[in-house]
């Protein structure tokens, strides 16, 4: 599996947002040319994608009661109940995970997402848990603009990255940044997006944000969500972002309605489309809510999909 990494004390307080870290050794391997921090005490997963170093970070771990007011909203509760029950799972209440990936190209640091930030999260713990300080990042792409995945980009009133660049989807840059954006949120893209600004690229479908890293619009969950595909050296790995916000509720069942996804028939036409590629290539992908350390592969089966965690197949 990829090597997990996790102190006793996170391991004695979040033993359930890390299943399967079979291997609890203190990893300082890295590409990077600037120097490393010895890895801390926040959980990470490092593995390798061709040349590229990828790690998964967990900025936070939060249960929620009453699941079905958020996942299969369009299914009776017998239903839900019955899928629960055969996959093991409570019907009472879920846990969601929240991971940004921070990619090493060897030539550039790459973080996608950037967790709650004052809301919970700690993604400068999660970037020193792998060995790195804000001030290393170069580049910090947005997958799309829900407060869990720009909450970190200001700490203090002031970037959370400040030797950054930025990079998120045109669609999505141009909903969240108009007049009366909906829910409210874009007055929180205005605190935390907007000065950045200067610094800011727009990425449409097919375009790079660096090379091997490619941008692939997935809208629906939000109008301009965007997940990417991660090239090296003949491998390949797809940043799915939320275009599954669970393993069993939305992956496995991708018709069923997530209360986030603002449009919902959109949202299960590309979990399809996106989930059956995956299928059929047999491609690895970190999903942002699925559990840590969020690396998996999709199997097809009749009507619908199987999540298998990884294992150790992408080791280093």
């Amino acid at each position: 599996m990829p090597e997990v990494t996790i102190n006793r004390r996170s391991a004695l307080l979040g033993a359930a947002a890390v299943p399967l870290a079979a291997s609890l050794a203190t990893t300082t391997n890295s590409l990077a040319a600037a120097p490393m921090q010895s890895g801390g005490g926040t959980p990470f997963a490092r593995f390798k994608t061709g040349a590229f170093e990828v790690n998964t970070l967990l900025d936070a771990a939060v249960t929620r009661e009453n699941p079905q007011n958020i996942f299969g909203i369009n299914v009776t509760p017998d239903e839900f109940k019955t899928v629960s029950d055969n996959n093991l799972i409570p019907t009472d209440r879920t846990r969601f995970y929240f991971t940004p990936t921070v990619i090493n190209t060897g030539s550039e640091l790459v973080l996608f997402d950037t967790g709650l930030g004052d809301n919970g999260g700690n993604i400068k713990g999660a970037l020193a848990g792998a060995g790195y300080t804000p001030d290393q990042v170069d580049v910090v792409v947005i997958t799309h603009m829900h407060p869990d995945h720009i909450g970190g980009l200001m700490s203090g009133g002031a970037p959370t990255f400040p030797n950054a660049r930025y990079v998120t989807g045109a669609v999505e840059y141009g909903f969240w940044t108009k007049e009366g954006a909906e829910g409210g949120g874009g007055e929180l893209v205005s605190k935390l997006v907007k000065p950045h600004a200067e610094k800011m690229t727009f990425v449409n479908e097919g375009e790079a944000v660096v090379s091997g890293i490619t941008a692939m619009e997935a809208f629906g969950h939000t109008p301009g969500h965007t997940i990417y595909m991660i090239e090296s050296n003949g491998d390949q790995l797809v940043l799915a972002a939320d275009l599954a916000n669970h393993y069993v509720w939305s992956l496995a069942y991708p018709e069923w309605e997530v209360l986030f996804d603002m449009n919902k028939e959109a949202a299960a036409t590309q979990r399809k489309k996106v989930l059956g590629m995956l299928a059929s290539d047999k491609i690895p992908f970190v999903g942002y809510h699925m559990p840590f350390p969020a690396l998996g592969y999709v199997q097809a089966r009749e009507g619908g999909f199987q999540y298998v965690p990884a294992s150790y197949q992408l080791q280093l």
